[in-house]
C-alpha cells in the first residue's frame, strides 16, 4: 500500500524524491519522509512528518533544505503503529548506518525484535519495518549486500525494500518479495520506485523486479542478483504513455477526469481486439479444444473488480451456457474452491499486485486450474503469475476509487465472452456480428451519457446531505448497484447499500423511512415493470427516489422518481458500461458538495499489496 522512491544520481536527491513522492502518495498518504546521505559534510540525513506529503515539502522546504546525492523517499499508508512522524518511513538503524524504506508487511516482526532486543538493540518506533533496518545493521560486517540477505532470510512476508548504508555513499540496494518494485534506467541516475509514475518524468527505460531478486544501484549502472547472489539479466521494458496521462490536465481531481477519459480507455481497450467485427485475442494461448473442455468458469478479485464479475457472471452465463462463480479474492482461498484442470480461473486487478486475488491466483493454480489475468499495469505480478493475461489498456489511474478501471475490465470479459462463444457455437452468426457492432458503438454511446454531467450535478446537490442512501435493481441492475454504492461510501463517507430489489419484502424495506433516498437502478427492460413495483414500494413508505433508467422507459419513471438519470439503449449485456457512467459521477459530485478529499478518501490507498 505504501509507496517508495529511491534516486542515486549526480543531482540533488531531494527535490526529485519529493516529485516521485506526489506521483505515488494514492498508495497512502498518513505519513511521508525521505532519507538522503550527503558524502560531502552532512552524512545522513532523515526527515518525516505525519499527514500528506506537503507537511513534509514545507518541513525541507521544497528539498531545498537537504544535500545529497542519493536517497530514498516513502509515502505511507499504516498498517503496524498509528500515523505519527515516529512511525514514518524511512527508518534507521540504532547505529545510523542504515536507513530502510518498505512496502509489505513483516509478520514475524515481532518474535525478531525481541531477539535483537535481548542483544542489545534499542528500538524507536511501533513498526515493522524497523525490524529491517536494524537487522541489516545486526548483519552488516564489511560487505552490505551479504547482510541484507542475512537479514530478508530471517523474515517472513512480504516486501519491497530500499536500503542506503553509510558505509556505501553511492549506492541504494533494492530487494522485493510480493511488492512490486521497479527499476528506472536513466542517465547518469537511476532510480526505484513502486510504480512507473514515480520515474516517467526521468525515464521510460524499466524493469520490473521479480521475488527473490536484490538490486545494487550506483549512478551509472544498476546490478541485479538473485536470492543466492547470482547475476540476474533483467528484460527492459519502455513505458508508452505519457507523463500527461498521470496530471490532471485542467480537472479539479483525478477522479473526474478519469472518469470523463472512459470512452477513449474503452476504445483503446476493445478496438484493437475487434477487427472486421470480430474479436481477435492474439495474446490469448488458450487453445479451442481447452475452451471446449471447460466446464466451469471462476471469477476472484477484490473491490470494485469483484463487482466487475459480479455484472460478468449475468452475460457470461448467458452467452457460454456454462457455470461461472464469483468469489471474494480474501476468501476465495479459505473455502475450500472445487476447482479443477476443466476449470479456469478469471483473475482480475487494475494493478495486478493486489495481495488477496495474487494469493487466490497462487491457489488456483496449485489446485490444478488454468489462470487468465484482466490487469492494467504491464509486468506486474498477476500479469507475470497468469497462465495467460489480457490488459486493460486503461492507461494510469490516480484515483483510489477506480473508474476507468471498472470500464475496461467490463469490456475485456466482454471480448473473452464473445471470443468463448464463438468457440464453443453458441452464438448464431446474426447474434454475434450485433453483439460485435454494439461493442464498436459502445465508446460514443458513454460519451452521450457523460454529456448528461450538469443533471447528475444537480441531483448531487439535491441529495448530498443524507447520511445513508439505498440502491435497488435487478439482475445485472443489482450487480449494477454494489458498484454504486461501493463508489459513494467510498468517496463521500455516506453509510450505503446495495439490495436485490427482490429482496425487499425479506427485511431491506424495515430501513425505509420518510426522507430516507433510494436509488433505483432500472436500465433492464426484461424486469422493468417488477423494478417499477419495488419503487412503488419504497415511495408508499415515504422513500425519495432517484432512478436510472433509458430513455424508452423516461415517460413511465417520471411518475414516480424525484430524479432521473438517463443512459441511451443498447444490448441489455452491455448496459452495465453506460450505468456506471451517472453513478460514479452521481458519488463525485455527492462528495465534492460534502467538501471531501475525493483523490484521496480518507483510511484508503490506491493498491492494496498487504492482507
Amino acid at each position: 500500500m505504501c509507496g517508495i522512491v529511491g534516486y542515486v544520481g549526480r543531482e540533488e536527491a531531494a527535490p526529485i524524491l519529493l516529485e516521485g513522492l506526489s506521483r505515488l502518495e494514492y498508495r497512502g498518504y498518513d505519513s511521508a519522509g525521505i532519507a538522503v546521505y550527503d558524502d560531502q559534510e552532512r552524512g545522513l540525513q532523515v526527515y518525516k512528518a505525519k499527514g500528506r506529503l506537503q507537511a513534509l515539502c514545507d518541513l525541507v522546504e521544497g528539498g531545498a533544505a537537504v544535500r545529497g546525492q542519493v536517497g530514498l523517499g516513502h509515502t505511507r499508508w499504516a498498517t503496524h503503529g498509528q500515523p505519527s512522524d515516529l512511525n514514518s518511513h524511512p527508518h534507521v538503524s540504532q547505529s545510523g548506518r542504515v536507513a530502510v524504506v518498505h512496502n509489505g508487511i513483516i509478520e514475524n516482526y515481532l518474535p525478531l525484535r525481541r531477539r535483537l532486543e535481548a542483544r542489545g538493540v534499542q528500538f524507536a518506533s511501533e513498526t515493522d519495518t524497523e525490524v529491517a533496518a536494524q537487522l541489516v545493521d545486526y548483519y552488516y560486517k564489511d560487505n552490505i549486500l551479504e547482510a541484507v540477505v542475512k537479514a530478508l532470510n530471517q523474515i517472513e512476508g512480504s516486501y519491497a525494500l530500499g536500503i542506503i548504508c553509510v558505509d556505501c555513499p553511492d549506492q541504494l540496494i533494492a530487494a522485493r518479495k510480493d511488492g512490486p518494485l521497479v527499476l528506472g534506467y536513466g542517465e547518469g541516475c537511476n532510480f526505484l520506485a513502486s510504480d512507473v509514475t514515480a520515474v516517467i518524468k526521468h525515464t521510460r527505460d524499466v524493469a520490473y523486479m521479480e521475488d527473490g531478486e536484490i538490486a545494487v544501484l550506483t549512478a551509472d549502472s544498476i546490478q541485479v542478483y538473485d536470492s543466492l547472489l547470482n547475476p540476474v539479466e533483467k528484460e527492459h521494458s519502455t513505458v508508452d504513455w505519457e507523463i500527461s496521462a498521470a496530471e490532471k490536465g485542467g480537472y479539479e481531481h483525478f477522479m473526474i477526469k478519469e472518469i470523463m477519459e472512459q470512452p477513449d480507455a474503452m476504445r483503446k481497450c476493445l478496438f484493437p481486439r475487434l477487427k472486421d467485427r470480430r474479436v481477435v485475442l492474439e495474446d490469448l494461448s488458450i487453445t479451442p479444444d481447452y475452451i471446449r473442455s471447460l466446464n466451469k468458469l471462476y471469477v476472484v478479485a477484490c473491490g470494485s473488480s469483484y463487482h466487475v464479475g459480479m455484472v460478468s457472471k449475468y452475460f457470461l452465463e448467458q452467452l457460454l451456457r456454462l457455470p461461472v462463480e464469483v468469489a471474494l479474492a480474501s476468501e476465495f482461498r479459505y473455502s475450500s474452491p472445487i476447482v479443477d484442470d476443466k476449470t479456469l480461473v478469471i483473475v482480475i486487478s487494475q494493478s495486478g499486485e493486489t495481495a488477496d486475488t495474487l494469493a487466490a491466483l497462487r491457489e488456483a493454480k496449485k489446485l490444478g486450474a488454468r489462470t487468465l489475468g484482466v490487469v492494467n499495469v504491464v509486468g506486474s505480478s498477476i500479469a507475470k503469475e497468469c497462465d495467460d493475461v489480457l490488459y486493460t489498456w486503461a492507461g494510469p489511474e490516480i484515483a483510489v476509487a477506480t473508474t476507468k478501471g471498472y470500464s475496461t475490465q467490463l469490456g475485456v470479459l466482454y471480448l473473452v465472452g464473445l471470443y468463448f462463444a464463438d468457440v464453443l457455437g453458441r452464438l448464431e452468426p446474426e447474434r454475434y456480428d450485433q453483439l460485435a457492432e454494439q461493442l464498436l458503438l459502445l465508446p460514443s454511446c458513454m460519451e452521450q451519457v457523460l454529456d448528461q454531467k450538469e443533471n447528475i450535478q444537480y441531483l448531487a446537490s439535491q441529495y448530498f446531505n443524507h447520511e445513508s442512501i439505498f440502491f435497488i435493481g435487478r439482475n445485472i441492475d443489482y450487480a449494477m448497484g454494489l458498484e454504486g454504492s461501493l463508489k459513494l461510501k467510498e468517496i463521500s463517507y455516506i453509510h450505503s447499500e446495495a439490495y436485490a430489489a427482490g429482496e425487499l419484502k425479506h427485511g431491506t424495506i424495515s430501513l425505509i423511512e420518510p426522507g430516507t433516498l433510494v436509488v433505483a437502478l432500472a436500465t433492464y427492460g426484461a424486469l422493468f415493470d417488477k423494478t417499477m413495483s419495488n419503487i412503488v414500494e419504497v415511495r408508499s413508505r415515504g422513500a425519495d427516489v432517484v432512478a436510472l433508467t433509458t430513455e424508452a422507459h423516461r415517460e413511465a419513471m417520471e411518475s414516480q422518481a424525484s430524479g432521473i438519470m438517463l443512459i441511451p439503449e443498447l444490448d441489455p449485456m452491455l448496459m452495465p458500461s453506460l450505468a456506471v457512467l451517472p453513478l460514479q459521477m452521481f458519488a463525485y459530485y455527492v462528495a465534492l458538495n460534502r467538501g471531501c478529499d475525493i483523490d484521496k478518501p480518507r483510511n484508503l490507498a490506491k493498491s492494496v499489496t498487504v492482507e
